[in-house]
């Protein structure tokens, strides 16, 4: 095909992609269902083939669809498909509106070493020692945390504005939505890839695609076997070199006539550019053996073999009743652990398989799931936690194990979740103001939702909390509820390894208001 009808084609299917996967991270609302979220995450590639390893189905498949696509195709999942290859389209195109000379690109140095050696490294490193590679570098995970940190934020900004607006009419169909955002530091690897990639796609078209991205590499290796491919015809082409100037990959050496298969990202400028028709997308031709040209078959063999290979591998204000402490809690929470999401079944095999994409983050409709620094670890950066100072666990609620991409949280039944212990309720009397202060509290066993801390007697008529570790689940209503500052009188310890608690004597009414605790 020569004509531009495959560009637009290509274009279409890009922005509907990106739209859906970006209402995925920012739908506030809950207006998605679960089957539309798993439908648009499937054919996501990383995400896909790690929740392949983990749970072996059909249903985690996509990456193989993506395999498969890419051997017939050629890169199209990096052109159309992967939202953070979308997103360096549009940079590079705003890098021509802003100076002429960013718009031509021309043929680029491949840094081959620079490629593969990453590729190994990542791989190298995810199997001796866990994902953190991944979790930095994989395209979806760096567009997930661009859509969660930046773009969520000014969509409920907007919201927030229209609400106020129509509210002053009586017009309610719309309601303001509290923004609750991380800590500083969790903004620092978002930031850094934001700027790297803006960069690279402002200069340089698909450079990030092409030299970092551990996934486009991979991709690229498949695409030098693909069925379909971009074929210049050597007869009719003059050596002008506007193909070249438009390839957003640098991949078109125009001189030898000769096309970096490994590199295309099937972006088709280069056949809307080309006047004298000479370009074409079909069925690979290969290149004239007067051109000196010889089929490097070891090089298809190690190709085809990697394919095998991966084939197989299968605030609002304190409550009215609830005191105000008149002086600052002094006892620091010792934490040993922190507390993983429901789902992971522990803290370990959560790591290996987390990509830190952020979705679980920002479709936690109660805002205690957030990107750890230090927590975890250096190989542990970015992943998803509980911090119960920012809000607690909703009994009822498993969305975060239902919509997780890569298996690293589970699906849980709401019953099982009930009576899963993602950690221990730990009590430190020198931070209660029952004891500092002499005055009643209990907001912590208040909203208990298995009646695992409970109030007992302390001294005159005051009662102090107590925790019945076997009953409780680490759901952090306590901490979250408990009104000390800047150190909880209750926190929750979180679990290596989530067991299953008991079933309490007693149950409590669950709590269902959106302002709890208070």
């Amino acid at each position: 095909m020569r004509s531009g009808l495959l560009k637009r084609i290509r274009i279409f299917f890009a922005v509907v992609f990106i739209m859906a996967t970006a209402f995925v991270f920012i739908d506030f609302r809950d207006i998605l269902p679960d089957s539309y979220t798993g439908t648009i995450l499937y054919l996501q590639f990383v995400p896909s083939l790690i929740k392949y390893i983990t749970l072996p189905s059909v249903a985690a498949a996509g990456f193989a669809v993506i395999l498969i696509l890419t051997l017939l195709t050629g890169r199209t999942y990096c052109s159309a498909i992967c939202p953070l290859g979308i997103i360096q389209d549009a940079g590079s195109r705003l890098g021509g509106l802003i100076r002429r000379r960013f718009r031509r690109f021309g043929y680029g140095k491949p840094y081959t070493i620079i490629r593969y050696g990453i590729l190994v490294i990542t791989i190298l490193v995810t199997i001796t020692g866990g994902i953190y590679m991944v979790s930095l570098l994989d395209p979806y995970s760096i567009f997930g945390r661009f859509t969660t940190y930046f773009l969520k934020p000014v969509v409920l900004l907007l919201n927030n504005a229209i609400a106020g607006i129509l509210n002053r009419g009586d017009i309610y169909s719309l309601y303001r939505i509290d923004i609750k955002g991380v800590t500083i530091a969790a903004y620092i690897i978002p930031v850094v890839f934001f700027l790297l990639v803006a960069a690279m796609s402002v200069m340089k078209g698909r450079l990030y695609c092409n030299t970092i991205c551990p996934a486009g590499t991979l991709l690229g290796l498949i695409s030098k076997v693909s069925v379909l491919r971009i074929n210049i015809d050597h007869s009719g082409c003059t050596r002008c070199g506007r193909c070249a100037l438009a390839c957003k990959a640098s991949c078109i050496d125009f001189h030898g006539r000769d096309i970096d298969n490994s590199r295309c990202v099937g972006c088709f400028n280069c056949i809307t550019a080309c006047r004298e028709k000479a370009i074409s997308y079909g069925l690979y031709r290969g290149r004239l053996q007067s051109d000196g040209y010889v089929p490097d078959e070891g090089k298809r063999s190690f190709t085809v073999g990697l394919l095998f290979l991966l084939a197989g591998i299968g605030d609002a204000a304190r409550g009215r009743d609830v005191p105000v402490p008149k002086k600052q809690s002094t006892v620091r929470e010792k934490k040993n652990l922190p507390v993983c999401l429901p789902g992971a079944t522990s803290i370990e095999n959560f790591l290996s398989r987390c990509t830190a994409c952020s979705l679980c983050i920002s479709a936690c409709p109660k805002n205690v799931i957030h990107p750890s620094i230090a927590e975890y670890g250096i190989a542990g950066i970015m992943q998803p936690r509980m911090d119960y100072h920012r809000g607690f666990c909703n009994f009822e609620c498993t969305i975060c194990t239902e919509i997780c991409p890569t298996g690293a949280l589970m699906p849980l039944a709401t019953e099982a979740k009930k009576l899963t212990q993602l950690g221990v309720a730990r009590f430190i009397k020198e931070n209660c103001i029952v004891h500092t202060e002499k005055t009643d509290c209990g907001a912590c066993s208040e909203h208990c939702p298995t009646k695992a801390v409970e109030m007992v007697h302390y001294e005159a008529n005051l009662v102090i909390p107590e925790v019945t570790d076997d009953i409780c689940i680490g759901c952090g209503a306590c901490e979250y509820a408990c009104p000390t500052t800047p150190y909880k009188a209750i926190f929750v310890d979180g679990n290596s390894e989530h067991i299953s608690a008991k079933k309490p004597e007693t149950e409590k009414a669950v709590l269902k208001t959106d302002d709890f605790p208070f």
